[in-house]
């Protein structure tokens, strides 16, 4: 039943969108349970704007933009260099 509905064409198909799925689920989790902004609960929702700056500072600057903060924004940089800069 299952080769009825799934071909083989599809199966290249199948990583990339798992992977942009979870990418998705992996962002609204962290949203909801780290955002300052997001509360669930009602009674954080009774206590209004929060300028709680130390919070939303630990939210803003997580490992992943520490990891990035002083890396070189090029994906192939060796590869971008040899066609950009001219050989003399």
């Amino acid at each position: 039943m299952a080769s009825r509905w799934i071909r083989p064409e599809v199966y290249p198909l199948i990583p990339p969108i798992g992977f942009a799925v979870g990418l998705c689920v992996y962002q609204l989790v962290r949203n909801i349970t780290g955002n300052p902004e997001v509360r669930v609960l009602k009674e954080n929702r009774a206590a209004g704007i929060l300028d709680n700056f130390e919070e939303g500072e630990k939210y803003k600057e997580h490992a992943f933009r520490k990891f990035v903060r002083n890396k070189n924004p090029q994906i192939m940089p060796s590869i971008n260099k040899f066609f950009s800069e001219p050989n003399i």
